[in-house]
């Protein structure tokens, strides 16, 4: 980090998302009641399933993490915008855009991996459900987390390797109301063409990579129902439905982003707006309130806190 200093810029301007007050204040409220359902929607699927012995599954031990992960991701841009909306100057130093970045890709490439790991999950689950237990035993469920961690992080210190000795000397302003990374290099003073295409490359790689697998899947999943019983296909569709809206909420405006040719379009901030605002209380609802265990346990764990603190009172 001692070459960060080399830079003679300290500090960037995010010009955000709008100039008209009215509209901040309209998305300052907004951001600020979903990003409070992120935190409660998330965090209480995360304790349900860790208290709750019913829970105790593969589904389950996956959708918590995937929970974990979502919560993770909102907050590392979110309460940043919330408060930014709140002033006519927004800035960020050297430091926490660089940190941003990282934790940004570090996250997002892990939730990738893991909606692979629960594609796979759901692969067992329903054209090997007498093994089902056999295969996703516990040592697999760690596997397949410790994997989707270990990738997320090597996709992350690969894209910071291309740009942490970028030199900054001239303008400081980025259009977004996050550190985004395309962006962040197109103000290094320095021809950044081959740059940009090899990180937006490597983005791209694992961001299409990881949606032509799970469609893949997907789809050998539905073939393999189908030549067994047409009556299962219809189960297997309202199992996967979910897991299929999931990931293209997910992965839509991440590969419009990195694949739409004109990036001074705004839609790209509504869309990441999506990503780290909405999508992250929508996987939440999706898949709890379609899956009444879930509901049940939820409730016994909301009563059983409230036992808890009408004791110690």
């Amino acid at each position: 980090m001692d070459k960060l200093n080399h830079s003679t810029v300290s500090e960037f301007v995010f010009l955000g998302i709008s100039s008209s007050w009215t509209i901040q204040l309209g998305l300052f409220v907004f951001a600020s009641i979903f990003y409070v359902a992120v935190v409660v929607g998330n965090s209480l699927i995360v304790l349900t399933v860790s208290y709750d012995s019913h829970l105790h599954s593969p589904m389950y031990f996956l959708l918590a993490n995937l929970s974990l992960i979502d919560l993770c991701l909102s907050t590392v841009a979110v309460p940043k915008m919330i408060s930014d909306l709140l002033y006519e100057r927004k800035t960020i130093s050297f430091q926490g855009c660089i940190t941003q970045i990282f934790f940004i890709h570090f996250i997002g490439g892990t939730e990738m991996v893991l909606l692979i790991s629960m594609a796979f999950d759901r692969y067992v689950a329903i054209c090997k459900p007498l093994h089902y237990l056999t295969i996703m035993n516990p040592k697999m469920c760690i596997l397949l987390q410790v994997s989707s961690w270990a990738i997320g992080l090597i996709h992350s210190l690969t894209q910071l390797a291309f740009v942490v000795n970028l030199p900054f000397c001239g303008p400081n302003e980025i259009d977004s109301f996050y550190c985004d990374l395309p962006r962040f290099i197109k103000l290094a003073c320095m021809d950044t063409y081959k740059l940009e295409f090899i990180v937006t490359a490597n983005s791209g790689f694992i961001s299409i990579g990881s949606v032509f697998l799970l469609f893949i899947s997907y789809i050998y999943i539905l073939v393999s129902v189908q030549k067994h019983s047409s009556s299962g296909l219809s189960k297997a569709l309202s199992t996967l439905s979910a897991h299929i809206t999931v990931v293209v909420l997910f992965f839509g405006p991440c590969i419009f982003v990195y694949m739409w040719p004109f990036p001074t379009m705004p839609v790209d901030k509504f869309l990441f707006i999506l990503d780290f605002v909405i999508t992250p209380i929508l996987n939440p609802s999706i898949y709890t309130f379609r899956n009444k265990e879930m509901i049940v346990a939820m409730r016994r764990l909301i009563i059983q806190l409230g036992s808890t603190r009408k004791i110690f009172k």
